[in-house]
C-alpha cells in the first residue's frame, strides 16, 4: 500500500511540476516580441461580425499591418474559417481589412477553412510550402505565443517567431488574463501529449 501511495505521490508531483513548467513557459513567451524578418507574417484568426473584425481581430490585423510596413515580410497570410450561419470567414475579413489599409491584394494569402489553431497552422504550412516559404512571424494574443511556436515547429517550419499584439487597447481584466493563461496551459499540455503519442 505504501508503494502505491508513493507512486501516486510521485506521479502527482510530476504532473504539478509539469503544469508549473508550462505556465512559466506560456507566461515567459507572452512577454517576448520576436521582431524578426520572415517569409510571411501570419495573422491568427478571431471573431468577425458580418465582415467587420472584432476588437481582438482588429488588434491582430493592426499589428500585422505595422510589421508589414516595417518591411519584415512582403507576404501576409490571414487565417480562420467561419462559424455556422456566418457569411464571411475570419481570413476573408482580415484580408479585406488589410487591403483597405494599404496592403496590396497580391501580398495577401489566406487559409479560410481552419476552425482552430492547429487546423489553421496546418493549412498555413501547406500554403507556405507551395510558395517556398519556410519562416513565419505569427501575430496573435500574447498568451498564445508558446503554443503557436510549438505547433509551427511540429509542422516543420525552419523558423517560427511570434510578435503578439497588445492587451492594452482591449482593456482585459486580470481575471480574463488568468482564465486565458489556464486555457493556454491546458491547450499546450494537450498538444504536447497528443503530438508525442501521434508524432
Amino acid at each position: 500500500m505504501k508503494i502505491v501511495f508513493r507512486l501516486f505521490a510521485l506521479v502527482l508531483a510530476g504532473a504539478i511540476a509539469y503544469v508549473i513548467y508550462l505556465a512559466v513557459l506560456v507566461w515567459r513567451d507572452s512577454h517576448l516580441d520576436q521582431y524578426h524578418p520572415a517569409g510571411a507574417i501570419v495573422v491568427l484568426g478571431a471573431a468577425q461580425y458580418n465582415g467587420t473584425p472584432s476588437p481582438v481581430l482588429r488588434a491582430r490585423l493592426a499589428h500585422a499591418l505595422y510589421l508589414y510596413r516595417q518591411e519584415l515580410s512582403r507576404v501576409v497570410i490571414t487565417t480562420g474559417g467561419k462559424q455556422p450561419g456566418d457569411r464571411y470567414t475570419e481570413a476573408g475579413t482580415g484580408a479585406t481589412w488589410l487591403e483597405q489599409n494599404g496592403v496590396p491584394a497580391d501580398a495577401i494569402l489566406s487559409e479560410n477553412t481552419g476552425r482552430n489553431t492547429w487546423q489553421s497552422l496546418t493549412n498555413v504550412a501547406a500554403i507556405a510550402r507551395a510558395h517556398g516559404i519556410d519562416t513565419i512571424l505569427m501575430v496573435s494574443d500574447p498568451l498564445h505565443s508558446a503554443r503557436l511556436k510549438a505547433m509551427a515547429s511540429a509542422l516543420g517550419f525552419r523558423a517560427a517567431y511570434t510578435s503578439p499584439d497588445s492587451y492594452l487597447d482591449l482593456h482585459r481584466s486580470r481575471l480574463t488574463k488568468l482564465e486565458e493563461l489556464v486555457h493556454e496551459v491546458a491547450a499546450l499540455a494537450y498538444f504536447q501529449v497528443y503530438e508525442r503519442w501521434t508524432g
